[in-house]
């Protein structure tokens, strides 16, 4: 199985090269069938410089396999690791992530760099600029093995930068964990699992009293991260540019894809702020608030009806 030898057919079908897979005619790019670890392997393999992981449920045991393979090839000191996923406490707490395989990474790559996305649902795996897997598989056995999942494989070369650029600006988006702080939360993720099992075997009001006080300072902790080094504003400005990059849309448009991608900002069932960033039931006044100041500076304008990035088409 190769990925650098998928074929262009004219139609899509089984390539003796790729065995399981597919070739689709003008992207080279093959179907991706459970269960695909030898791709998943190949793919990493790939990837000399730069290895992109996005997926919302992280395990230890591909982690373990992806250390090897870049301890053996010799190219973990010097490898640029993004990994773009979902630090939601809930569900690190049901086991679908482990934040100890996050922490091995930290500790063990030089150059790896975590992005906390609370809206995240794809799964993306991109190695340099040489092949790209968009599949349904979270980065977990059952992802990779256990699962019937499906996906397709990319290695036209502009295809896969394209996708590469896509999930880069949606981490600029996101929230970067550091090294220290993934060690906090990892700690803080034992403790939560202890109080979880008292809470469950207790039916004293203060145990899990106890539990809901670990839950809530975990998921502050979380928002602590996206707010810090930037302002409500700031969040929303790049948010907006970012999507009328792609295109022109109404305030109407805008106002849902926002929400998707910053739900816990744009949450209308709370309202606080943390370290001076707002979360919750104004969120849309923020959004008027920064289309406002793009405006002024020169960086967007409306036609009345819909938003434009200044120098785009109309």
């Amino acid at each position: 199985m190769r990925m650098d030898r998928v074929r262009s057919t004219g139609r899509v079908s089984y390539s003796p090269d790729l065995p399981g897979q597919g070739s689709v005619s003008g992207l080279h790019a093959g179907l991706v069938r459970s269960p695909w670890g030898e791709l998943f392997s190949q793919l990493i393999s790939l990837a000399r410089n730069e290895l992109l992981l996005v997926s919302p449920f992280i395990k230890t045991q591909p982690i373990n396999d992806l250390l090897s393979n870049l301890q053996q090839r010799e190219v973990d000191r010097d490898i640029t690791v993004l990994a773009v996923t979902n630090l939601r406490p809930e569900s690190v707490l049901a086991g679908s992530t482990d934040v100890e395989a996050l922490a091995a990474l930290s500790r063990r790559l030089p150059r790896f760099k975590l992005i906390h996305l609370p809206s995240l649902h794809a799964k993306v795996y991109v190695a340099d600029d040489q092949a790209a897997v968009v599949t349904s598989a979270n980065l977990t056995p059952s992802g990779i093995a256990g699962n019937l999942e499906y996906g397709v494989a990319f290695t036209e070369r502009r295809v896969v930068r394209e996708i590469r650029r896509d999930f880069e600006g949606y981490s600029s988006l996101g929230a970067e964990v550091t090294a220290p702080e993934i060690e906090v939360i990892a700690q803080e993720t034992i403790e939560l699992r202890k109080a979880f099992i008292a809470a469950e075997k207790s039916i004293r009001r203060d145990a899990k009293r106890s539990f809901n006080r670990l839950l809530e300072s975990a998921n502050l902790r979380l928002l602590r991260q996206r707010a810090r080094g930037k302002t409500t504003h700031a969040i929303l400005a790049d948010t907006i540019l970012f999507f009328l990059a792609r295109g022109p849309l109404r305030t109407i448009e805008l106002h849902p894809l926002i929400q998707q991608l910053h739900p816990d900002i744009c949450d209308d069932s709370v309202d606080r702020v943390i370290d001076g960033v707002h979360f919750g039931k104004r969120w849309k006044h923020y959004v008027r608030t920064a289309q406002a100041h793009l405006r002024r500076t020169g960086r967007i304008y409306t036609d009345g009806n819909r938003w434009y990035l200044a120098g785009g088409s109309h």
